[in-house]
């Protein structure tokens, strides 16, 4: 992706519940590492006691259905809780993927946008190589692309507007450009 000529970076925001601590960490120093991606925290890195993955996972999938982020990634005990919430924001495509081929074909077939991961049952080498493997797959479009038209006309078939009570406050910490969940 370039704007008049110039590479833009891809905006990322990454999330975690305490059980997924150890891999936000470990994913948010790869992003960092990479000069293609600009790195937004939904929570802070000291996540030190429980925290409510719906409220996470609501952070994330918000900016990602806003388009204010290109993707997401979202780390729980299992990844599945995370990637239940995320489905619920219209144009999200969460998948929770524990292996390379599940991010490879989330991407490819899917065009998915959140990343849902695991921080219970992956190595950090398992954590990055899917990491890696789902950021550097592009989607193929074709018969895939008329699939994911039937998923928007559901969306919109099903539009129901709820608001959802949080615990939680957005505040942006402008020093570090990240989002900070605050209960």
């Amino acid at each position: 992706m370039s704007k008049g000529g110039i590479p833009m970076r891809m905006k990322i925001i990454l999330g975690c519940d305490h059980r997924g601590k150890d891999a936000f960490d470990l994913i948010a120093k790869y992003i960092r590492a990479n000069e293609s991606y600009t790195l937004v925290c939904a929570n802070d890195e000291l996540v030190a006691v429980s925290v409510d993955y719906p409220d996470i996972a609501g952070v994330v999938a918000r900016e990602v259905s806003a388009q204010r982020a290109d993707y997401g990634i979202l780390i729980c005990g299992t990844g599945v809780g995370m990637c239940v919430v995320a489905n619920k924001y219209r144009g999200v495509r969460a998948a929770a993927c524990h292996n390379e081929v599940a991010a490879e074909l989330s991407r490819a077939h899917n065009d998915a946008n959140i990343l849902c991961l695991s921080g219970d049952m992956l190595g950090k080498r398992s954590t990055l190589a899917i990491v890696d493997k789902w950021l550097n797959t592009s989607f193929t479009g074709g018969r895939h692309q008329l699939r994911l038209d039937k998923i928007r006309n559901i969306e919109q078939r099903n539009k129901i507007t709820v608001k959802i009570d949080s615990q939680i406050k957005l505040e942006k910490k402008p020093l570090r450009n990240r989002l900070v969940a605050v209960f």
